[in-house]
């Protein structure tokens, strides 16, 4: 290249970075609001709604840019070591205590002026009562995080041939009736607590310690005792999963699979479809109750129109829109929610939600894998971070795992590939969307 064509190079690169430079010094970020969430996690018909509403809201346009993420901590380096402007992200209980502990979150705010705060006034207390718990360095995360969706995690297994009484232990993960039946998620923060809590349910029987007392215990003894179970455990898995195992189960691939509750709640629902019949419990040592939540994080361009946005998503119409779309259960806890969720002829047995709806819900005809009977939450906690412990777990999960593939898991990989590919083509033409994200462990 000679010497002018050098010059004409640096020269255009020189302008692009000029142009560049002005566009963004240009874009007003007031008139505009980054929102990052899972995908297939909203009903995105109320994407334009919002800025319709925002307009006559405040009498400010806002136009709504949409990108989704996959895994929590795609999302959270971003923000943290790319210091992106997203304004309004959607992330999981752990990772909302990690960046709140990390400093990289605002707080939401409750004045919206003359708008009504849905927030405040729709959230089920009993969600903002776990929220609660999740202090870190005596800041209260509900200041922080409005919840969006939530569960459980438990059992999903197939009543033909798994035994009911079985299901009421996690030690049925050890089962010899199930060898080679058994699908578990890839997600060392989900499987930890629960088994923790069936190695020390004598312990919690005795109230030596509590629930919560075991989903913070990340100590070197605890660690090494879920790992001999779970070595234990190994030679009876069909898989470790993050998505695959709810078609396993459907296709009757699998009879146990330890489990989300949203998960459950499609598989039961396409099981169904071809004879096929699923169901779910939380095991009687205990588990854990997830959730994701709204937060603001510390680079955020338009912290106003995010905390409207927010606020939009709590409105309860807003809020069955989207339970609708994507399967899950919204944190929102109005009659409105209850009167549409509730089919006597569907559900002949009720349910006591009146921790969730309030004290006149105890006798509900309610699906109970998407709303637990009160005395199944009172043994249920939230999950913790595990800070700079993180390691710690994902070595021992690495371990267990063996990091290696049998000739099953190839082949149940394989398939599986194949047949969500098959079946996503026939969801979409059904226009049955749902959660497809994972709560995996960071990777170091």
């Amino acid at each position: 290249m000679n010497t002018s064509a050098v010059k004409r190079f640096f020269k255009a690169i020189v302008a692009a970075v000029i142009v560049l430079t002005t566009a963004a010094c240009a874009e007003d970020r007031s008139k505009i609001l980054k929102v990052y969430n899972w995908g297939d996690y909203i009903d995105e018909e109320l994407i334009p709604e919002f800025e319709k509403w925002y307009f006559e809201q405040t009498g400010e346009e806002v136009h709504i840019i949409y990108q989704t993420f996959d895994i929590n901590e795609t999302m959270l380096s971003k923000i943290e070591k790319g210091h992106e402007d997203y304004d309004v992200v959607c992330p999981s209980d752990y990772i909302i205590e990690r960046m709140l502990r990390k400093g990289l979150l605002l707080p939401i705010g409750r004045d919206f002026g003359d708008t009504p705060n849905h927030i405040d006034s729709n959230i089920a207390p009993f969600i903002r009562e776990m929220i609660g718990e999740m202090e870190s360095d005596g800041k209260d995360v509900n200041d922080y995080a409005v919840p969006y969706m939530w569960g459980t995690t438990g059992i999903l297994y197939n009543t033909k041939h798994v035994d009911e009484e079985d299901t009421h232990t996690w030690d049925i993960l050890r089962n010899d009736k199930y060898s080679n039946k058994i699908f578990v998620k890839d997600a060392a923060n989900d499987v930890f607590g629960p088994i923790l809590m069936y190695l020390k349910r004598d312990l919690i029987r005795t109230g030596e310690i509590t629930f919560k007392d075991v989903a913070s215990d990340f100590s070197d003894e605890s660690l090494a005792a879920v790992e001999e179970y779970m070595n234990e455990v190994r030679k009876h898995i069909a898989g470790w999963e993050a998505d695959f195992g709810k078609e396993q189960m459907t296709q009757e691939r699998g009879y146990v699979n330890f489990t989300w509750s949203g998960d459950a709640v499609w598989a039961i629902e396409e099981a169904k479809e071809v004879g096929v019949s699923l169901e779910f419990t939380v095991p009687d040592e205990g588990s854990c109750v997830w959730f994701d939540g709204w937060v603001i994080p510390k680079y955020a361009g338009n912290p106003k129109a995010a905390r409207y946005f927010i606020d939009f998503l709590c409105i309860p119409e807003n809020a069955i829109r989207n339970m609708d779309v994507i399967g899950y259960v919204s944190a929102i806890a109005t009659p409105d929610i209850l009167e549409k969720m509730e089919d006597e002829e569907e559900y002949e047995e009720t349910v006591d939600v009146s921790y969730f709806f309030g004290k006149d819900a105890y006798a509900e005809h309610l699906n109970p894998t998407q709303y637990p009977d009160k005395s199944v939450i009172e043994r249920c906690t939230v999950m913790y971070d595990w800070g700079d412990r993180m390691p710690e777990l994902v070595a021992m999960w690495a371990r267990v795992k063996g990091n290696r593939l049998n000739w099953w898991t190839i082949f149940v990989i394989s398939v599986t590939i194949l047949g969500i590919t098959a079946g996503r083509v026939a969801k979409h033409i059904r226009k049955k969307s749902r959660r497809t994200h994972t709560r995996l462990p960071v990777h170091f």
